[in-house]
């Protein structure tokens, strides 16, 4: 890959959307990881203004150290950057004790940590609505259309995804030649979502090279039984995946009518 030339493209295209879209920039959720640290820094390579917003909710501290660092070395090479703190830790909780969280505690786990994502996603559209910007998705291509590993209206809810045709080691390359801090770069991916240091790896089961390897399998044409041992499971798991989060991956279902019924 020519990181030069894509980074090129994808700034070209972001500022034209914009452009087009009669919109004053952009604002973008940064969480301390390699793919909002790639997003933020295309955009505000555009020369159109780019609000950065922290929202941490119960956000351990490595998380939130990153996320400022990166913030700083924008606004150390860049003038169109601006940055806020949304704590969102109160918000959450007071959300908590507003519902019942008995149950099956696996569900009302998960729905509680994408309750997380919705509520930074309505935060983003605040920003939006009252600034007029657009809202930057940090999906990449492994997450948003292999295992669809994000939050259904939450970081899936998003007005354009710049970096949503790059594979995951795609973006690490846009990373290094970006200049993104080498601790963000080195730091295991997580969503941030569980308030511990879970990894994506520890949620999914197999590393983003593994699904980034299995996703290609699938693109040619492979199947189950043309593999064994560890890619056997790999493939098993990212197909898994894939099928269970379809409805993340295409438009909503629409009930069209028969026109003799209309």
């Amino acid at each position: 890959m020519n990181a030069e030339k894509v980074v090129e493209y994808i700034v070209s295209w972001l500022r034209d959307y914009a452009e087009k879209s009669n919109v004053n920039g952009f604002v973008i959720g940064i969480s301390g990881g390699i793919d909002s640290a790639v997003t933020s820094t295309l955009c505000t390579k555009t020369g159109l203004p780019v609000l950065c917003l922290e929202m941490p909710i119960h956000q351990d501290k490595n998380q939130i150290s990153r996320g400022k660092e990166h913030i700083e070395q924008l606004k150390n090479n860049f003038q169109n950057i601006n940055s806020e703190e949304i704590n969102l830790t109160a918000t959450f909780e007071e959300f908590k004790s507003a519902v019942p969280t008995d149950g099956d505690l696996d569900a009302v786990n998960l729905s509680l940590a994408n309750s997380r994502a919705r509520l930074r996603m309505t935060t983003l559209y605040y920003f939006a609505g009252i600034r007029g910007y657009l809202v930057a998705g940090t999906g990449n291509k492994v997450e948003d259309y292999g295992v669809g590993f994000f939050t259904k209206f939450g970081d899936g809810g998003v007005d354009i995804s710049p970096i949503a045709d790059l594979m995951k080691s795609e973006v690490y390359e846009i990373a290094k030649y970006l200049g993104i801090n080498e601790n963000i770069i080195k730091a295991a991916p997580t969503d941030g979502l569980w308030g511990d240091d879970k990894t994506d790896e520890d949620q999914i089961g197999a590393s983003y090279d593994e699904l980034e390897w299995a996703m290609k399998q699938v693109e040619l044409g492979k199947k189950m039984a043309d593999f064994s041992d560890r890619e056997k499971e790999v493939f098993s798991i990212f197909m898994k995946r894939n099928r269970a989060n379809k409805h993340k991956m295409i438009p909503i279902p629409i009930c069209k009518i028969p026109k003799d019924l209309k």
